[in-house]
């Protein structure tokens, strides 16, 4: 009984131990980087081509993916699909090159929304696998573009014009903005640029 209540002052001390290094570790260092990163820290300095189409300047179309980011984190989309391809399964068959930390350090990975299960597919190369539209058809009825599709429909993201025919609201841009940036900087190299290359407008 002695020989285990000598020992137990050890283990408590070692778990203390043991639990601050996690939440130092795992917490605290990971938390102290993320706030060096630049507000506009990898978001691209042009309008892509097929985004012209809804965006003029490049301040708007930086909003919008920042807007899209908000709006997948809080339909909670991250809960059926991941950013991240591992290097296990042959996933890089199927979703492209196994990812790498360099290509979390933006602002649109934030919070890193790296996903481990996947009933829908990886997004990590999402952008220019479909276009504008499909992306569009697929949130407002998944079924009319993926038959097998379990995913939810998102109608209150469109609305009916004056002649009846469904328009996308802005939001409905903004999130299909962002999801044609994924994977974008993995594929141009001059879609992420240095944080003291980009130009704020004023008061940011």
């Amino acid at each position: 009984m002695k020989m285990i209540e000598r020992f137990s002052g050890i283990f408590l001390f070692a778990g203390l131990l043991l639990f601050s290094f996690a939440v130092l570790s795992l917490g605290i260092i990971p938390a102290l980087m993320v706030d060096r990163l630049h507000p506009r820290q990898g978001l691209p300095t042009v309008v892509p081509h097929e985004m012209k189409e809804w965006y003029s300047t490049v301040d708007v179309y930086q909003k919008a993916l920042l807007r899209g980011r908000d709006l997948y984190v809080r339909e909670a989309c991250w809960h059926c699909h991941s950013q991240y391809v591992r290097p296990v399964s042959n996933e890089s068959a199927y979703y492209g090159p196994v990812a790498t930390p360099g290509e979390y350090q933006t602002v649109l990975h934030l919070p890193q929304l790296l996903g481990t299960r996947r009933a829908g597919p990886d997004l990590s190369r999402e952008a220019g696998r479909h276009s504008n539209d499909w992306h569009l058809a697929h949130l407002y009825q998944p079924t009319w573009v993926v038959p097998e599709s379990i995913m939810p429909t998102y109608t209150w993201y469109f609305e009916r014009d004056a002649s009846g025919v469904i328009q996308p609201k802005d939001d409905a841009k903004a999130l299909v903005a962002y999801l044609q940036s994924l994977g974008k900087d993995f594929e141009d190299a001059q879609y992420v640029v240095e944080p003291e290359d980009i130009m704020l407008p004023p008061g940011e």
